[in-house]
């Protein structure tokens, strides 16, 4: 290489790192679009929502909530990570689709390890065990005895769905064998709760506390690895007799892999800003949702702990979808 064909190389290169800054500066110059993989008035969707109204304020520019529906939250993950990595194509990414799915489900499209990039954890989202108030059990100490004891039945939102797999970390933590019934959703397994046709669900807040509130059904304990703000009185699982215990569900943003880092900080510093401000915290603590800012190196590190410790229960539970 001559002296004159490497300067020339320098030069561009020089250039390229300088244009890099100022391209994230102006992010974003057009629309852009939050996919979601669920349908509108689900946990994902109302945590997007307020998101993406703010981020439409801070940055000047529109950011659409964009529902893609479909195969536990894949087909919008898959979407994202084919999508070109600029910033204008972003993912409100779940637990299924980043953690539990790689799992469960043969012969993904994506791999989001490879084709996603974190930015930021939103929101954790605790479920609460609940009981029928016929079940006599008002502990977990309590509970495990009486599983050893007689088979009991708890219902989830579907195979693999959050709540189906912290009755298969139980089973798994405890050596009781609790009967997974799995509806079409939350709110028909709550349905049969509140009737007495299952004897428990590990349910969502925002299904189970107007529940337990109303006395149709009875909240013995939270299955995060500490007490929620939610529900404070509730003891933790991990801290009511089964220590360890931790079956959290969040969700958080992603952009393609190989975007610019510049804008994945940009997206980090902005949504972290809205994610602290009093509003939105109030509006997501309201619909069962805690805001839970990190940094994208935070965050992809929960995904992996995350991710390898339903890979083991998945595995122990023996759920598959073909």
């Amino acid at each position: 290489m001559t002296f004159a064909v490497f300067a020339r190389a320098a030069i561009a290169t020089a250039l390229l790192a300088a244009a890099a800054p100022a391209a994230a500066q102006e992010y974003p110059t057009k629309p852009v679009r939050m996919i979601v993989g669920f349908a509108v008035g689900g946990g994902t969707d109302t945590t997007a929502r307020p998101i993406a109204q703010k981020l439409s304020e801070l940055f000047g520019q529109q950011v659409i909530v964009d529902n893609r529906p479909g195969a536990a939250g894949n087909i919008a993950t898959d979407l994202v990570a084919k999508a070109n990595p600029d910033g204008y194509t972003i993912l409100m990414g779940t637990i299924a689709a980043l953690a539990i799915n790689p799992s469960l489900y043969d012969n993904l499209p994506f791999d989001p390890e490879r084709d996603l990039a974190p930015v930021t954890q939103a929101v954790d989202a605790t479920n609460i065990l609940s009981l029928h108030p016929s079940v006599p059990a008002n502990s977990v100490k309590e509970l495990i005895a009486l599983a050893k004891s007689k088979s009991l039945n708890y219902g989830s939102s579907g195979v693999g769905a959050t709540g189906h797999l912290a009755g298969e970390l139980f089973n798994l933590m405890t050596g009781v064998k609790l009967v997974h019934v799995p509806y079409k959703g939350g709110g028909p397994a709550m349905v049969d709760l509140v009737a007495g046709r299952v004897e428990l669900v590990f349910a969502t807040a925002a299904s189970a506390v107007p529940q337990i509130k109303g006395g149709k059904i009875k909240g013995i304990a939270v299955t995060t690895a500490k007490r929620s703000a939610l529900m404070p009185e509730l003891p933790a699982i991990a801290e009511a007799g089964l220590p360890g215990y931790d079956a959290n569900n969040w969700y958080g943003l992603m952009v393609p892999a190989n975007t610019p880092r510049a804008i994945i900080n940009r997206l980090n510093a902005e949504t972290v800003k809205v994610l602290n401000m009093p509003e939105v915290k109030t509006f997501l603590f309201n619909q069962g949702l805690e805001a839970a800012p990190s940094t994208p190196e935070e965050f992809g590190a929960y995904i992996r702990s995350e991710r390898a410790k339903w890979a083991k229960i998945v595995k122990a539970s023996g759920a598959k979808v073909e």
